[in-house]
């Protein structure tokens, strides 16, 4: 039934799938565990889509950021095919959620949201990867040009097993790189990294002025 399921979802269009039993999530902040949201949650299944390599040797105001912004519709879709799917086939529950946007949670101090789950941090538990020092998720086929959605599920699924780290150790070019230092090897200060990173044309279309946590990290395309 599991590679029934992925392969399901990788035929959906996504280049990755895993899972994560609901206890791998015991130590996420609470409101925002995978239970939080829906009570009878037994697994998140984690669904990933690569970005084009070709993104990242272009100037990232424009082009990169327009197809980094169209790829979370794609993911989404997927996310909803799938649960179209589990419900379908296997009769339980299965409850889709935006990739990245809309969330409730918005600090205005500190420039900081957080989304419904934390995509990245669902990501490593469901063995797609693990986060770099840059506090992206970096994996060895895709690097850290993943997309990443869930679904959830009162399906009882056997976790995938977790994926080793691809980040180099004692390399520290996406900290030394950051142009407001945002990165400290751990997480990343959102209200230093939002300043810099986003922008608007004159016409008012939304720019990524800077990806270099991406750009600079000699894992961007794996390993």
């Amino acid at each position: 039934m599991k590679e029934e399921i992925r392969n399901a979802i990788l035929e959906f269009g996504a280049d990755l799938c895993g899972f994560a039993a609901v206890g791998r999530f015991a130590e996420a902040p609470q409101g925002f565990q995978p239970q939080d949201i829906f009570p009878d949650c037994q697994t998140v299944i984690v669904i990933a889509m690569a970005l084009p390599k070709g993104l990242l040797a272009v100037d990232s105001r424009i082009i990169y950021a327009h197809y980094n912004e169209i790829s979370c519709p794609i993911v989404d879709k997927i996310a909803f095919e799938t649960a179209q799917f589990l419900e379908k086939t296997y009769g339980q529950i299965a409850v889709p959620l935006p990739c990245d946007g809309p969330y409730e949670y918005w600090n205005n101090e500190k420039m900081e949201g957080r989304g419904l789950l934390s995509m990245k941090h669902a990501a490593v538990q469901a063995g797609l990867g693990a986060l770099g020092k840059n506090s992206l998720l970096l994996n060895k086929n895709y690097g850290n040009l993943l997309t990443v959605g869930a679904v959830l599920t009162d399906m009882k699924i056997e976790s995938d097993p977790l994926a080793a780290s691809i980040c180099i150790q004692g390399c520290d070019l996406c900290i030394k790189n950051c142009p407001v230092q945002a990165l400290d090897g751990v997480g990343a200060n959102q209200k230093s990294c939002r300043t810099k990173a986003y922008g608007k044309t004159e016409r008012g279309f939304g720019t990524v002025d800077c990806n270099k946590c991406r750009t600079s990290c000699p894992r961007r395309f794996g390993v």
